[in-house]
């Protein structure tokens, strides 16, 4: 299955203050195929066809999105500085679907936030006030149950989980770091044993969610300072790396553990957005301000369609 992490981080210490990033991994049981879509302003979309409950929005803003297997927004960042992830939670029920409640298919959920929203608070009272209802879906045959990860220029975090078909939200700058099983408040209590967060023992070094949790946590808050765009890149990089699955990872014995296909590191001060494929040796990114956002066709790219491009690739995008 995937195992994912995430983590978020100010250049000069304190939240919101220099750079805001991201950090997130992308682990799944195989190629995800995904590609880079820039989708501008005044789309027009459903949240869940065919189910009583859809509604229809329309985008108030510009993003970019990592579409898995060419279709499902599963991490982006909007013009506004706004960054969602969704990450893999075996433990999420979303409960029976009640058809009075406004439903959201979870290969929508992403986009839905990006499209509408500016910031983390404004996302959390709709989420909180809407009684919204995710509905579940298949992702490459396997259950596709997920918790999302919200952040932004402010350096304002949220994770948002449905457990017992009830919806949870930790909310505030606090909660910076984020995996997979247990559910977050348990991963908060798991970090707490180790040396460095509160415990004894020693950092681990595997590839199970707890200790990837504890590891990005561990040096995610030891990452030094820094006013330069370049180098809070460059730090957010190297513990995202450092908390990922490498190839050989997949283990039959432990079918919830799977190699990391893809990292992304989102700038949401300057609007920057990088890709970093695990079976390619470059690294892309894109200018989010810099694209034309007006109402329009989408754009895509695929990072792995070749090796020959790599850096600022803004230009690459054509039409879908």
């Amino acid at each position: 299955m995937t195992m994912c992490t995430r983590f978020l981080w100010s250049s000069a210490g304190e939240p919101g203050s220099g750079n805001v990033l991201v950090g997130r991994s992308m682990d799944w049981f195989e190629d995800t195929r995904t590609v880079l879509a820039v989708r501008p302003r005044g789309a027009t979309r459903q949240s869940a066809p065919g189910d009583a409950g859809s509604f229809e929005w329309t985008a108030e803003f510009g993003s970019i999105v990592c579409l898995m297997y060419g279709e499902i927004a599963v991490d982006g960042l909007n013009e506004a500085g706004f960054q969602v992830s969704g990450l893999y939670l075996a433990e999420s029920d979303y409960g029976a679907r009640d058809e009075d409640r406004p439903g959201l298919a979870l290969a929508q959920a992403i986009q839905c936030l990006l499209d509408r929203f500016a910031n983390v608070a404004d996302a959390v009272a709709w989420l909180t006030e809407s009684n919204v209802q995710i509905i579940p879906l298949d992702i490459g045959g396997k259950p596709g149950t997920g918790h999302i990860a919200l952040a932004d220029r402010g350096g304002d975090s949220a994770i948002i989980e449905f457990i017992d078909g009830e919806l949870t939200v930790h909310h505030g700058s606090a909660y910076t770091v984020m995996a997979n099983s247990p559910v977050y408040a348990e991963q908060l209590e798991l970090e707490r044993r180790y040396a460095g967060l509160g415990g004894d023992d020693p950092l681990p070094g595997g590839t199970d969610s707890p200790d990837r949790f504890a590891r990005a946590a561990f040096y995610s808050a030891r990452l030094p300072k820094t006013e330069d765009e370049r180098e809070a890149s460059a730090y957010v990089f190297s513990v995202i790396r450092n908390a990922s699955a490498p190839f050989g990872t997949a283990d039959p014995v432990r079918p919830n553990v799977s190699t990391t296909r893809w990292r992304t590191v989102a700038d949401l001060t300057a609007s920057r957005f990088f890709f970093e494929s695990t079976s390619s040796p470059n690294v892309v990114w894109v200018r989010l301000d810099r694209f034309d956002l007006a109402p329009g066709p989408e754009l895509r790219f695929d990072p792995q369609a070749t090796m020959a491009v790599s850096g600022l690739v803004n230009a690459e995008f054509v039409a879908a």
